[in-house]
């Protein structure tokens, strides 16, 4: 016994209140001082037999430390000298499923029901009104109504009183409602700054949207408790998703150090087993988190969630699966599963099962935000191709849904042949208008605003350009990106990681098209040089805690860089064999050295080979950073530039300045030589734009169509520019050259009316009637002010094709515009030309 335990029980033996006496062990759990915490309370128990708080805070100790047995003993004989205790009943509920004893647990439970209908006036402090509100959720009661009638008042009657903070946070997690958590766990933690379940509760609440700010207060947990369980387990959770394995690990010793039992942890060590393909590693770990309760819900939910986690979908479905056989109403896997089966594209039942737990739980958010979705989901349009089925709003459908689908099935035909395996079933993505309906379909809650599009396995969902006004980006790209997830996820069984999986996709997008996916530019070319790059080995570490978007469009990056480096060093045969390595259960370390080299080797390689790429942009500029004082001094910057004539941020500046200034001549200079010195840009803002606008200015109308093509070479979103290419063109006639630029234009917005009037011009101009006649159909869904002029061009052409459906459309037009003379002048050469019905005689019906 410690001496801190020793003074505390000498202080027993003092007349103090039981509350004091009783804080001090809190005090002691609260730090992690289990042993300590259990001696005192079981010393105190022998001599304070009155005292409902001994056997909870002993039994509360004895958990922690992995002796359910003892903590069962603890709470079975306590309820004998307490036979109407709620929070012992509470407690018991828990310690009795731990040790298996599911019957004794349900017998609990049904009692807490009973006294708390027969009793609720007996149970008047603060923890028991407290447990109260906790009984009257686990038997199912609104917890709105809990929250009014239990946590409130005593809130509200007893502000120091910690646990009906604690109480209403852990409701709200429970309902994935992380704000609400997050609300409830920062009151806690100011009030109660020592108190670790107050930081802790923090953590978890911040988790899914601040990664920073949980780990800040997860470091403060570990500072009050060095012990503390549930911090380290979000600390392996964690670095399982980072692929730290052995940091996982690490953690995980650190829990059964102290809990040798715990479940959780023993959960944990199967995932890291499983994803090392140790089957019997695996299953050995499982059997010691199932070891004492055989039937816990909960160890197969851990473990099928990380599965998931890992695009596992299958394997965590059937998991969940499991997890609900043992209880059917355990609702962190029935929610879990509906998100794995609709990731798999087994909708009909994964829709059925969010419904249930919305129903049973209209407090869920991620339940109600599926039920939600799903209702707009059915209202989209579903086309269909040989290879894919696509979902997405019925306007966008009738706009680009079949360019959608040809490019799909284009991106089939070349990456299936390049990686020598066609998915076995059909391809569904699902394209949303909203970002928010994206991140609710992706996710299960809103968020994740800097993903374009996510793969599962044979479902994609993306943002449509719609989600993403003032933010062009080339949906084409994204889709062919995404496919190529689709071919790696089915050739590596889901198994791969995710550094490999979007530096593949990535590099497949350069590989189709120069202009799309990432590219060297100043930033990227900084943080390589500036010790930013990661390790091959750390990679997908990248992805999960980048330090600003900045940071996580640079591991797309990167990734890309080393998949290229791979291929064209060694060749894509080696790298479809690395992908069936991965898929058979290799370790990517370990199939990386197989294939390729050994890791150490590739990190140091390549790490040589990104410098020199980084090197080799733009080598003869100076690329250091003047002060910024000096960037917004004219007179300073000259005078910059006079000692630094190479200096790539200066020389922008002074262009973005003379151009500022409308200096149009005096712009070239600086424009001209960052062209020369890095003719590599990529950017939509590049000098080659800022160049393109100088001769506009100056009415040099070659040179500007010259830098446009540049922009148009090498940038994939630069909707102005295509446009102005298009105007260039449309006004010499150079109709092929129009139908180019406005094929780049609708490839990043084709909601945007513009580049279809001028497809329609040129169509008409070389006689495709088909073609002029699809343009103008296009834009009809836009609903654009000069709709009456759109469906006049379009019955002209359609009567000049001996189309009947041209009288339709002229109708159409006069009855939104009735003084259109042109139409007029069209329905009447329509209806004379029409062939004269002669009229049929009325039949009379003679009588029989």
């Amino acid at each position: 016994m410690s001496a801190v335990a020793a003074a505390i029980l000498f202080a027993l033996n003092v007349p103090l209140s039981h509350a004091a006496e009783t804080d001090d062990v809190r005090k002691q759990l609260l730090s992690g001082k289990y042993a300590d915490a259990a001696d005192v309370a079981s010393a105190a128990e022998k001599t304070q037999e009155d005292v409902e708080d001994w056997p909870l805070l002993r039994a509360e100790a004895l958990m922690a430390t992995g002796k359910y047995r003892e903590a069962q003993e603890a709470i079975s004989k306590a309820l004998e000298r307490f036979p109407y205790s709620m929070r012992l009943r509470l407690a018991g509920h828990e310690v009795f499923r731990a040790n298996g004893d599911t019957e004794r647990a349900q017998k609990v439970k049904e009692e807490m029901d009973r006294f708390g209908g027969q009793r609720e006036w007996a149970y008047r402090e603060p923890a028991d009104r407290v447990a109260l509100g906790k009984a009257a959720i686990l038997l199912g009661a609104d917890p709105k109504r809990v929250t009014e009638l239990f946590f409130d008042p005593v809130k509200k009657l007893s502000p120091d009183f910690p646990g009906t903070y604690l109480a209403n946070g852990e409701l709200a997690l429970a309902k994935h409602d992380f704000a609400l958590a997050s609300k409830s766990f920062a009151a806690a933690v100011k009030k109660f700054p020592e108190n670790a379940e107050a930081h802790f509760g923090l953590a978890r609440a911040f988790a899914p949207s601040d990664d920073e700010a949980a780990e800040e207060q997860i470091e403060k947990v570990l500072e009050l408790n060095p012990s503390h369980a549930g911090a380290r387990m979000l600390i392996a959770d964690h670095a399982i998703d980072s692929e730290n394995y052995a940091e996982a690990g690490k953690q995980l010793a650190e829990v059964l150090k102290v809990n040798p039992r715990h479940a959780g942890a023993h959960a944990l060590r199967s995932v890291l087993a499983n994803l090392r393909a140790d089957t019997k590693g695996a299953d050995s770990a499982r059997g010691e988190a199932l070891k004492l309760w055989p039937t816990n819900p909960a160890v197969p939910h851990l473990i099928g969630r990380k599965l998931s986690q890992k695009y596992r979908f299958a394997e965590g479905a059937a998991l969940q699966r499991e997890a609900l056989k043992w209880d059917a109403a355990f609702a962190p896997a029935k929610i879990q599963l509906a998100q794995d089966l609709l990731r798999l594209g087994k909708d009909d039942e994964g829709w059925q099962l969010a419904e249930e737990v919305q129903k049973a739980d209209p407090y869920d958010v991620v339940a109600f935000n599926l039920t939600t979705l799903r209702d707009t989901i059915a209202h989209f349009t579903v086309l269909k191709s040989e290879h894919f089925q696509v979902r997405m709003d019925p306007r966008e459908a009738e706009v680009y849904g079949a360019d959608a689908l040809a490019l799909l099935e284009r991106a089939h035909a070349t990456l299936t042949k390049k990686y020598g395996m066609p998915p076995s079933e059909k391809t569904v993505v699902e394209i949303f208008p909203d970002q928010k309906d994206f991140a609710i379909r992706t996710f299960g809650l809103p968020g994740g605003a800097g993903y374009l599009g996510v793969c599962f396995g044979r479902v994609i969902t993306a943002n449509s350009p719609a989600s993403r006004p003032g933010n062009p980006q080339n949906w084409q790209a994204v889709l062919w990106h995404e496919f190529t997830h689709v071919i790696t996820l089915t050739l590596t069984k889901n198994k791969m990681p995710r550094w490999l999986s979007e530096g593949i996709s990535v590099f497949e997008e350069r590989q189709q098209r120069a202009s799309w996916g990432e590219h060297m530019n100043p930033r990227y070319r900084a943080m390589i040089l500036g010790e930013e790059l990661t390790l091959v080995s750390k990679l997908s570490g990248a992805f999960l805690r980048p330090k600003s978007g900045a940071h996580l469009q640079f591991a797309y990056f990167e990734s890309s860089l080393v998949v290229e480096w791979l291929i064209k060093k060694w060749g894509v045969e080696k790298m479809r064999a690395l992908l069936g390595d991965l898929a058979r259960g290799v370790e990517i370390n370990a199939a990386l050295a197989a294939r390729f080299a050994p890791i150490e080797k590739l990190d140091t390689e390549f790490a040589a080979h990104a410098r020199g790429l980084a090197n080799a942009t733009g080598p003869k500029l100076d690329w250091s950073k003047p002060d910024p004082l000096t960037l917004r001094s004219e007179p300073k910057l000259k005078e910059w530039i006079a000692k630094h004539p190479d200096n790539f941020t200066a020389l922008t500046e002074q262009a973005k300045q003379l151009l500022g200034d409308k200096q149009w001549e005096a712009a070239k200079a600086p424009l001209k030589k960052l062209i020369a010195l890095y003719p590599d840009q990529h950017d939509s803002g590049s000098a080659y734009a800022m160049l393109s606008r100088v001769h506009r200015e100056l009415g040099e109308s070659a040179e500007e169509e010259a830098m446009l093509n540049k922009v148009a070479e090498l940038c994939s979103d630069a909707p102005e520019a295509y446009e102005r290419l298009i105007a260039i063109a449309s006004a010499r006639k150079d109709w092929p050259k129009v139908l180019a630029s406005a094929a780049l234009y609708t490839a990043v917005n084709p909601l945007s009316p513009a580049p279809y009037r001028s497809i329609a011009e040129a169509r008409e101009a070389t006689g495709d009637k088909p073609g002029a006649i699809r343009a103008y159909r296009t834009m009809l869904p836009l609903n654009t002010p000069d709709q009456p002029e759109i469906r006049f061009r379009l019955a002209r052409i359609l009567h000049a094709n001996g189309d009947a459906g041209a009288k339709r459309e002229v109708l159409l037009a006069l009855e939104e515009a009735p003084r259109f003379r042109e139409a007029h002048a069209l329905l009447l050469e329509l209806d004379a030309k029409s062939p004269k019905q002669k009229a049929e005689p009325p039949k009379i019906r003679t009588p029989k």
